[in-house]
């Protein structure tokens, strides 16, 4: 379900510095001077399309939101629906999950979203998963306590995989579900593939941990 690279997307994006950060390691430690307010900042990362955390910004124009993609043709897909929204509280990165912690100083960050990150199912791929220890010590970092991280996914695998992650660092669990839909969630903003995975009668499987 990737999406096909779109043809000279590295001159495209250029074009969305408005919506996009392209020197974000100068904000390191003063992000709230680009939003200029001292709002929360909530992270998406691996966003996708964008729908998740455009919904959220739109919804909540209080706090601030940040997603982050490492796809340039996503993003740049994400940042033609953003900009026509003018949101105020939203701006793009292009960037690797893996290096956060070059942009983002210790607690910077109020709460962290993963939503639908590649199950990169085959073992020797394991250390690329948004949810390894490896990145999640990154999280660890640039999370203000008290450390909060909600993840989605419809992959059963991963789900118990990263709950495994999750207990390894000290994380606990807040809040569960194994059919998130159906579990008196309200009002739930979803993503692009959520919309595809419940329309096909899949499960969503949904945590939220904070450290302990």
């Amino acid at each position: 379900m990737r999406l096909r690279r779109v043809k000279n997307v590295e001159e495209k994006i250029l074009e969305y510095n408005d919506v996009i950060v392209f020197n974000p390691e100068n904000y390191k430690g003063k992000w709230n001077t680009l939003f200029n307010n001292s709002n929360p900042i909530y992270l998406e990362v691996g966003m996708g399309k964008g729908k998740f955390i455009r919904e959220n910004a739109l919804k909540n124009p209080n706090i601030n939101y940040i997603g982050c993609e490492l796809s340039t043709s996503v993003i740049y897909k994400a940042a033609i629906e953003t900009r026509k929204l003018g949101l105020k509280n939203l701006y793009l990165l292009n960037y690797d999950a893996f290096k956060l912690n070059d942009v983002f100083c210790d607690g910077e960050i109020d709460k962290i979203f993963l939503t639908f990150s590649d199950p990169w199912p085959k073992s020797r791929h394991e250390k690329r998963r948004l949810t390894s220890s490896n990145v999640l010590d990154v999280y660890k970092s640039i999370l203000k306590e008290p450390k909060v991280l909600e993840f989605k996914t419809d992959n059963r695998k991963l789900f118990e995989y990263s709950i495994m992650e999750f207990n390894k660092l000290g994380y606990e669990i807040l809040e569960l579900s194994l059919d998130y839909h159906n579990s008196g969630y309200e009002n739930i903003i979803t993503t692009e593939y959520e919309d595809k995975f419940v329309a096909l009668g899949n499960c969503i499987y949904f945590i939220k941990v904070r450290l302990k």
